[in-house]
């Protein structure tokens, strides 16, 4: 919706800085056992909910 509360908008702000990809640099210091950011969301396949 257009119309958002501060509330809703500080929480779709928080997810919006969660859905990006891993560091390059962790990959190299956890030796690449992290590959991908397992918590990644795609707006239109996956809804918040809210």
């Amino acid at each position: 919706p257009s119309h958002k509360t501060f509330r809703i908008k500080k929480k779709l702000a928080k997810k919006m800085r969660q859905n990006r990809p891993i560091p390059y640099w962790i990959r190299m210091r956890t030796d690449n056992t992290i590959r991908y950011n397992a918590k990644r969301r795609h707006w239109r396949r996956t809804k918040l909910g809210f």
